[in-house]
């Protein structure tokens, strides 16, 4: 099959199709820049569309609203501020975005520019039409992390790749990742004088999943990852940071310079490569089946959410869908435990995937290993990184003591965490530890944490005995600076980096939620989809969080991001030999 010209790539705040409700529109006055009327446009946010409108009186843009929208409370303010400063400068390329709402601001941005050319009759405000039936080499469904990596590999080798992601934006759960990547023995650690083997990486990996996990799996990530960091870099990531995460033996979690989160670095970085690459990448496009031929896969069926349904035929097609850690039902259905956690997943993370995959008698496994993150804030469910306990924070409860290892798996930490008084706890540092980790500063312009100038103030704002924290910080301290490790709780030397000595001190309270689902569809190292009866099933391939076996019975921080960026490479290469490319 040739390779096709691209030709519906859209920006990627931009729905496939604004919406625009047009109220007493007037002719445009001469020698204004618009015509009046109400003009409401659509872009895809954080958790959906957020619709907005823009009101022109006299050619001018006077006022501005949020019409709908579904972001999360902390992001909520950064819709208006947009709008505000809009108002204000009357330039769209004058707009900044809001720290720590980056996704809800751009898609803010993108539907005010959507707004202004319906007003200037630049834009139609009719829903595109349906597209029509159309074929391809490979079907990504997908738009994450993983299904970027695929659809980026297969695509720059050669194959026409049609990109499919039901939302109107890429990413997925990637766009929340902070931690980083775990890779062992790469160019970066040796330039940093870390020494790592991956005989040490494969070990930790497998002890942190309580040896569940599937071991070529596992060794096929631990020996790719480098490889992996280095096609990154390539690609123009910065994995120039290397920190250490809980359950590893060495530091080995890549992330861009001064610690900064690395999902809203990397998306970008794929989604741009992805295009140049040639990848038609398709938004707002619901797959509702694979399609099934002699027991092969040979496409997919999609709904547009600009309207009607359409077929994509293809000689390959890989699932990188996601996990379901925001389909409740699901999650009971596998866990009855965790019925009312709530949850770190974006609103797309429904597990849409396994009930297509059973017409092929695909295999699937753990579905009941599901983890919480320890660390996150019962507000608003914000996720605090693991990195911040790396860099030396610890725990401690409402009596201002600490109550176990900061630096254990997920699964203990938040059993720890669920045991205090109210099922939260307060995670706990200096400045030391806010300058070491660039993380923090966005956890701060959300107003997240509690300062105080000294321990003993901190508790008071906290309603804790500031005698007992007071004493819980000295003891630590004590116990950092003796370089011999933590006689309390077992936390090692070296994951005590620095004592926490230097104020002001902060606390933000945290609590457990549900995170990632291990579990998912069998693949082997190849990415090939595994039936129940131990072969393959043909033409069908799959990476990321909707497979299962790689992490076992916890995932250990870092190993999301390598796991996805490296089967989602695979499963591009293994797809281009199946298709004989």
């Amino acid at each position: 099959m040739n390779k096709k010209p691209f030709f519906i790539i859209v920006p990627t705040f931009l729905v496939l199709a604004a919406i625009a409700i047009v109220i007493g529109v007037k002719a445009r006055p001469a020698g204004e820049t618009y015509n009046d009327g109400v003009w409401t446009a659509s872009a895809a946010g954080r958790n959906g569309p957020i619709n907005l409108s823009l009101t022109v009186q006299g050619g001018k843009v006077v006022s501005g609203e949020i019409v709908s929208e579904e972001e999360t409370d902390f992001a909520k303010p950064a819709e208006q501020k947009i709008i505000d400063q809009f108002l204000k400068t009357k330039s769209v390329d004058k707009l900044d975005t809001v720290s720590g709402a980056t996704i809800t601001s751009k898609a803010t941005i993108s539907a005010i520019s959507m707004a202004l050319a319906l007003a200037k009759g630049e834009a139609s405000s009719a829903p595109a039409s349906a597209l029509a039936d159309e074929s391809c080499d490979i079907v990504v469904i997908g738009a994450g992390g993983a299904g970027l990596c695929a659809a980026t590999e297969a695509s720059s080798k050669g194959a026409h790749v049609i990109l499919l992601e039901k939302m109107g934006i890429a990413g997925g759960n990637t766009n929340s990742a902070t931690g980083g990547l775990n890779a062992s023995e790469t160019k970066i650690q040796a330039g940093l004088g870390i020494t790592d083997s991956n005989e040490q990486y494969y070990q930790d990996t497998m002890k942190g999943g309580y040896n569940l996990n599937d071991p070529d799996l596992v060794r096929n990530m631990v020996e790719k990852s480098s490889e992996t960091v280095d096609w990154l870099i390539s690609l123009g990531a910065d994995l120039s940071d290397v920190g250490k995460m809980a359950g590893s033996t060495n530091s080995r979690t890549h992330r861009p310079q001064g610690g900064a989160a690395i999902g809203v670095h990397l998306v970008p970085v794929l989604e741009k490569a992805a295009k140049d690459a040639g990848v038609e990448i398709r938004y707002n496009s619901i797959v509702t089946d694979i399609i099934e031929e002699n027991g092969k896969a040979v496409g997919v069926n999609v709904s547009s959410t600009n309207g009607g349904s359409y077929v994509v035929k293809a000689e390959a097609v890989i699932i990188a869908t996601g996990g379901f850690g925001a389909n409740p039902d699901m999650v009971v259905k596998y866990k009855e435990d965790l019925a009312g956690f709530g949850t770190t997943n974006h609103k797309g993370a429904t597990g849409d995937a396994f009930a297509w995959v059973q017409k092929f008698d695909a295999e699937l496994v753990q579905m009941d290993q599901i983890q919480t993150h320890p660390t996150v804030v019962p507000s608003n469910g914000l996720m605090i990184t693991e990195a911040v306990r790396g860099n030396g924070a610890i725990m401690v409860n409402r009596e201002g003591k600490r109550f176990g290892n900061e630096m254990a798996t997920r699964d203990v930490m938040s059993a720890d965490v669920l045991a205090q008084t109210g099922k939260t706890a307060y995670l706990l540092f200096d400045q030391s530890v806010r300058e070491s980790l660039k993380a923090i500063e966005g956890y701060a312009k959300k107003g997240l944490l509690t300062e105080g100038a000294t321990p003993a103030e901190l508790a008071g704002k906290l309603g804790m005995d500031a005698a007992a924290l007071t004493a819980t910080i000295n003891t630590y301290n004590g116990y950092q600076k003796s370089g011999s490790g933590d006689p309390d709780f077992g936390r090692k030397a070296n994951e005590m980096p620095r004592a926490l000595d230097k104020g002001p001190y902060y606390a933000v309270e945290v609590g457990p939620a549900i995170h990632h689902t291990m579990g998912g569809i069998k693949i082997n190292t190849k990415a090939q989809v595994i039936n129940k009866s131990g072969g393959v099933v043909p033409g069908l391939f799959a990476a990321g969080e909707v497979t299962g076996g790689v992490h076992g019975g916890n995932r250990l921080g870092g190993n999301a991001v390598a796991d996805i960026c490296v089967y989602g490479k695979i499963a591009g290469d293994s797809a281009l030999a199946y298709i004989g490319k």
